[in-house]
């Protein structure tokens, strides 16, 4: 089985007393946070910024949260061939909520963690949130 490698970040901005999270619509429909492959060389701090860069046009002022680093692994099929997916999310704070999309992605919304839980496509990145949420020290 082939393997693939992505970073990401769970982007987050407070906004009058509230903390509002990025997610992100990609072409097959499927709600999630931003995140791409591993270029030669990059540590996973480096393609989760590049990756947000890409896609949403934050690269300013993206403030990681140190201690947050969770995992994913999932398996997907590409023309017939079933691929590991690994991936490592970090959780970022930016100061913005201007969003300029790549054309990987056809939509944005920034929601509240209950909100952005009922739109989130797969149950992985929804138990990211939930631990993204109480690492923030929230709890619902």
């Amino acid at each position: 089985m082939k393997i693939e490698k992505s970073s990401g970040i769970i982007v987050f901005r407070k906004f009058r007393g509230q903390t509002y999270y990025l997610l992100l619509r990609d072409r097959l429909g499927y709600w999630g946070f931003s995140k791409g492959h591993r270029e030669l060389g990059e540590t996973l701090e480096e393609t989760a910024l590049r990756e947000l860069a890409e896609e949403t046009g934050l690269k300013k002022k993206i403030y990681l949260q140190p201690g947050f680093k969770k995992w994913i692994r999932y398996i997907f099929q590409r023309d017939n061939e079933k691929i590991l997916k690994i991936v490592c999310l970090f959780l970022g704070e930016v100061k913005t909520d201007k969003v300029n999309l790549s054309v990987e992605h056809n939509a944005f919304q920034w929601l509240l963690c209950e909100e952005a839980l009922e739109q989130l496509s797969f149950s992985n990145t929804k138990i990211l949130l939930q631990k993204a949420q109480a690492f923030l020290g929230f709890h619902d």
